[in-house]
């Protein structure tokens, strides 16, 4: 058999397939090489001076400036030997407390936006959020202080009680009991010698005799507004003869929470781009058969104290509106000071959201949620009133999330 010799391919031709096969390697390669270093970022990231943001605050600063002072308070009461983990790296207490004190400092100089940002970028470390993808998008959305109407006594007109932390309720600290670090908390009561888990909401309400338990510290008209009270975790009660009290979340039933948002919209009932806390409660006061069956999906159910002042965070501080935020405390510095950029609502006069704008800001980092989880979510405080409501109810936008502190060697002694 006669074998024919093949033509020799071109040379140039044989570089550009090279070059190609390249290309499509080290853009595949690439890809994975992104998304892997995305995945295995710290929640924090430290950015060079050159890749911090353009820092700029719509607010005035003396609420920057009582925002910090409670934060400083917080520091205040800590050991001087806690340590604060900024994704990679880890800060003690007086350099936290330096950063805050040296930031306000100079906030109250009132600085041009130039001097501002050649000040942080000379004495700042800046560490950016990882977010929820590789873009570093970080999801707001936004809580607020509600008031509702009640009474002191239970009556026709006031039937739902705001219950105290019951008697039975036991909280088990896991990390002493075990060995291997685990520091999560377990809710439940004693049922003869064992410990049993706490009920869910449904079983809770559906008691007649749970009231004697968690002794309610009011009673109020409307099922779904104490719902989102237990949603926000704090608020207001307004009496008939004009007397109020303020509560503040005490302690939960255990349940982990979960959105009826997100079940309305699995079950097709509201639209997702529609959704909102304003869309939930027109849903439910138009259908209120249906009030038990969608509240009780989430499980969990929050009891509450009364406290002279607030609304207080999870550092048991006193919230600023617009400036404090809540975020996971496991992986982000609690009372720290951070900067984001994120959107809020126009109102026209109907008081009807007309339209949405860009901001951004510095807040502190003072309060936390049960659905807040993971680098890529935070919840702005929005303080009390309708924008604040209307905010808190409708925000649900990508944004970005900074932390600042102070450059460790500026707090050495020579």
């Amino acid at each position: 058999m006669m074998i024919r010799n093949k033509k020799k391919p071109d040379p140039l031709f044989l570089c550009f397939l090279a070059a190609v096969a390249a290309f499509f390697c080290l853009s595949g390669c690439a890809g994975r090489a992104s998304r892997k270093t995305w995945e295995t970022l710290p929640p924090l990231v430290r950015l060079h001076a050159s890749e911090y943001p353009r820092f700029s605050d719509d607010m005035s600063c003396e609420g920057i400036a009582e925002g910090i002072r409670e934060s400083l308070d917080y520091l205040s009461r800590l050991p001087r030997d806690k340590m604060f983990t900024f994704g990679e790296d880890r800060f003690d207490v007086g350099l936290m407390t330096a950063s805050l004190s040296r930031f306000v400092d100079f906030i109250r100089t009132r600085p041009s936006p130039e001097d501002l940002n050649r000040h942080l970028a000379s004495h700042y470390r800046v560490y950016q959020s990882k977010g929820l993808n590789p873009e570093k998008e970080v999801l707001f959305t936004g809580y607020y202080e509600p008031t509702l109407k009640g009474s002191p006594v239970k009556t026709a007109e006031f039937p739902y009680p705001v219950h105290s932390l019951p008697d039975d309720l036991l909280t088990i600290d896991l990390s002493l009991f075990l060995k291997n670090g685990e520091k999560n908390k377990i809710v439940g009561k004693l049922s003869g010698k064992t410990v049993i888990p706490y009920p869910e909401r449904e079983k809770i309400l559906d008691d007649p005799l749970f009231d004697a338990l968690a002794p309610p510290l009011a009673w109020v008209d409307d099922p779904i507004a104490l719902f989102f009270l237990h949603v926000q975790g704090s608020g207001r009660i307004v009496f008939p003869d004009g007397g109020k009290i303020r509560v503040h979340y005490q302690g939960t039933n255990g349940k982990p929470y979960r959105s009826v948002g997100k079940y309305l919209i699995d079950q097709g009932i509201i639209a997702k781009s529609d959704m909102s806390m304003q869309a939930i409660t027109g849903y439910l006061k138009s259908h209120p058969m249906e009030i038990p069956r969608v509240l009780n999906y989430n499980p969990s159910y929050v009891f509450f104290e009364k406290v002279d002042k607030g609304p207080l965070g999870c550092i048991e501080t006193q919230l600023v509106p617009g400036r404090s935020i809540a975020l996971d405390r496991k992986i982000f510095p609690i009372a720290g000071i951070a900067f984001i950029e994120a959107w809020k609502p126009d109102v026209d006069k109907m008081g009807n959201i007309s339209g949405w704008h860009p901001f951004s800001r510095f807040v502190l980092n003072q309060d936390t949620g049960g659905a807040i989880k993971g680098p890529g979510r935070a919840d702005i405080f929005w303080g009390g009133g309708p924008y604040a409501e209307l905010a808190a109810g409708h925000l649900k936008h990508p944004g970005k999330m900074y932390f600042l502190i102070l450059n460790p060697e500026e707090t050495r002694v020579p």
